[in-house]
């Protein structure tokens, strides 16, 4: 990615045109991204201007401060999403592809081994971590808040909301199986018409108090701060939830492209949650505390409250969606750049590549979801855990965009660091005041970033050792061949020795012939690459090299946003001798076990976890795909 010193990248041609997106019209990806991709933004009126005077840091409710409040986030909307995240950020896609694991990828591929990739490499790996927390909390929140509209509408039933959340909750993951294709369609008009009426509700309080026009001035903002600083600095930590989701634009990006989603919000959801915001402020200024337990159902009639609860509880089930299917995304892409072990993957669209379920992912998920639910009781308490999550990912982007910039990109520093200033001013800004909150539930997201880091990180580092400790004792192939060859016997059929390492005899091969004393007329040594890049084309999938003596050395390769279906793919190869037929072939892997040692490389305690992540993870005939009757698994011991 080139550019000038003095202007950023140029944004490519869309992204998606080779994956169908060309033909469908921009507007109707741009609905598309209204249902997807901004559900968790869109449920932020739901609580954020609540929490921000009736949260767990109590702001006196005077116009000055309702002001504010309102100033901040429309500026907050503007520079953190508009200008950073959709201006800038989405132009730094990998092949179309955008989010934090994508953007790292890109970044390694580009940058190359230097003293400071570790460290971001490490960066993003807990931006990843920290998205597993935001997953876990979006669905709690956002359904608990939508369903408390029934104390608003019918407070004889507010007990029930908790029941209701849950049953709701356990409903949406449990269809999670069968696919979100089909209930894909209806997400577009049903938020089409939610972000309409928060709108609409949000304009006719407004008419009724044209004063709060003026909060879009930034000097409100500053009022707001120099009058009171300390209560409007931890006043930032819910501030800082109109803006959750903002993430999501740019981790969604491979589904819609960047110009539908810049369409989106630009055109429609920015000014529908403005209006709202500004809505919900000018009903506090008239009706001051009253109206204060739920200021977004207060906006509508009593006889609409209701319908207003079943359109924002839809709205809350379709964010939770968007989510849930982001994890399943995100822990494709980790699986494929080897920081999760083997997980079982099932498509659920027979058209659409990324329509995918991952049961372990799914029902962890609920489990923490309801519990969640269960111990927080309401939405209050669990706005008090979400911003840490949110901001912590935001201030990691940051860090990456200072990458790509001086990087990447190599803008000028007169451009890049006053850019980067006012980002890392204002993330560091919202982080802090979020960090008063680790005490009221904010530690959640932390304790499951770090957990997950550690897993993430050991499995990585668990799969290096591994493989550096099965080089130190693999032979030469050319040996091998030149030994082996004239003194085994050769069967007929194809044998595929499945390897993960490029040189060397696999210890498949090595068992095979120490064992049954037979080679087969024709063997493959496979290796199975996942590249840097989302895709792979047909044309550069493979990497082949005649040994001789019937040996042949293969490379498959697959981008991280691609499924590994090795029989496909040989069938495929016409360069190797005679057609592949599974009939005729037969699969050769080796199991490890892992025996922990005390050789440098990890601490005890993390071998014996790695050593555990290996057993439970699937196996790679099921991961490849491989014909069950057609595999051979072969055991070693291995000391890390």
């Amino acid at each position: 990615m080139s550019t000038t010193a003095s202007e950023p990248a140029p944004a490519h041609d869309d992204p998606h045109a080779g994956h169908g997106h060309a033909t469908d019209g921009i507007l109707k990806l741009a609905l598309g991204a209204i249902g997807i991709v901004f559900g968790d933004i869109g449920t932020s009126p739901l609580y954020a201007f609540r929490e921000t005077f009736h949260g767990h840091h109590h702001l006196t409710l005077d116009q000055t401060n309702i002001m504010g409040v309102i100033s901040l986030m429309f500026w907050s909307m503007m520079v953190v999403v508009t200008l950073k995240y959709v201006t800038i950020i989405m132009r730094a896609d990998n092949k179309g592809e955008g989010g934090s694991l994508a953007l790292l990828a890109l970044i390694s591929g580009r940058a190359g081994q230097k003293r400071w990739t570790a460290g971001i490499v490490l960066l993003g790996v807990f931006a990843t971590a920290l998205f597993y927390g935001d997953s876990m909390i979006t669905p709690a929140v956002s359904v608990l808040s939508a369903v408390e509209g029934i104390a608003v509408a019918a407070p004889a039933f507010a007990g029930l909301v908790v029941p209701i959340a849950v049953v709701i909750l356990v409903l949406l993951f449990s269809i999670q199986s069968t696919g979100t294709a089909r209930v894909g369609l209806l997400f577009g008009p049903i938020m089409l018409i939610y972000f309409a009426v928060i709108a609409t509700l949000g304009t006719i309080s407004i008419v009724q108090s044209p004063e709060v026009l003026q909060a879009l001035s930034p000097v409100h903002a500053l009022e707001f701060f120099i009058r009171d600083p300390l209560p409007a600095f931890l006043a930032l930590g819910s501030v800082v939830l109109a803006v959750t989701g903002a993430e999501a634009l740019y981790a969604d990006m491979g589904h819609f492209g960047r110009n539908p989603i810049r369409v989106s919000w630009l055109f429609f959801v920015l000014p529908a949650l403005i209006l709202n915001y500004m809505g919900q402020g000018a009903l506090l200024i008239r009706v001051g505390e009253s109206a204060l337990v739920s200021p977004f159902y207060n906006l509508a009639p009593e006889n609409l409250q209701l319908p207003l609860v079943v359109l924002a509880t839809m709205a809350a089930i379709i964010a939770s969606q968007a989510v849930i299917s982001g994890a399943f995304s995100v822990t494709q892409q980790a699986i494929q750049l080897g920081f999760i072990p083997r997980l079982r993957i099932e498509h659920t669209s027979a058209s659409t590549a990324g329509q995918i379920y991952i049961p372990l992912v799914n029902w962890a998920l609920m489990v923490m979801v309801i519990l969640l639910v269960l111990f927080f009781q309401n939405s209050s308490n669990l706005t008090a855990a979400y911003g840490i999550a949110v901001t912590g990912a935001m201030f990691i982007d940051n860090c990456l965009l200072a990458v790509v910039l001086s990087v990447l990109w190599k803008w000028r520093r007169r451009y890049s660091w006053p850019l980067l200033a006012v980002f890392f001013t204002v993330d560091l800004a919202y982080f802090s005041a979020n960090l008063t909150k680790v005490p009221d539930g904010g530690w959640f997201p932390l304790l499951v970033g770090f957990i997950i880091f550690t897993l993430l990180t050991t499995w990585s580092k668990g799969r290096k050792l591994m493989i550096e400790r099965l080089r130190e004792s693999a032979m030469p192939i050319k040996i091998f061949i030149d030994s082996a060859a004239n003194s085994a016997s050769r069967v007929p059929g194809t044998a595929v020795f499945m390897t993960s390492t490029p040189d060397g005899v696999p210890h498949a091969l090595l068992h095979n012939l120490k064992h049954n004393k037979v080679l087969h007329e024709r063997v493959i040594l496979l290796t199975v690459k996942i590249t840097d890049s989302p895709y792979v084309t047909d044309e550069n999938r493979f990497l082949l090299e005649d040994l001789g003596k019937g040996f042949h050395r293969m490379v498959i390769k697959y981008g991280f946003m691609q499924e590994a279906d090795v029989p496909a793919a040989l069938k495929m190869v016409k360069q190797c001798g005679a057609e592949f037929k599974m009939m005729d072939t037969s699969f050769f892997l080796a199991r490890q076990t892992l025996l922990p040692s005390s050789r440098p490389g990890m601490m005890i305690w993390r071998e014996k976890l790695f050593a555990w992540m290996l057993r439970n993870a699937e196996s790679a005939m099921e991961f490849f795909r491989l014909p069950t009757n057609r595999v051979v698994e072969l055991g070693s011991q291995v000391e890390i």
